[in-house]
């Protein structure tokens, strides 16, 4: 099991998991999402082959459109 720190709030993992797996289990997966790990923004492309670690801390913020 590892601890990973989500949107400011410890979260409990079974197993290391990707960062697109962490979006389909929040059920956020497919929006307009920014994820931040560890303090840098981590392109989209990158999301399926970045395991999650102990200690991770994770940023996901949603697009708000406007005009």
């Amino acid at each position: 099991m590892l601890n990973i720190r989500l949107n400011g709030e410890i979260r409990a993992l079974e197993s290391s998991v990707s960062v697109t797996e962490l979006l389909q289990q929040l059920g956020i997966s497919g929006k307009r999402l920014a994820v931040e790990l560890n303090q840098e923004i981590l392109p989209k492309s990158l999301h399926p082959t970045t395991l999650l670690n102990d200690g991770d801390v994770v940023e996901v913020v949603g697009a708000v459109g406007g005009g």
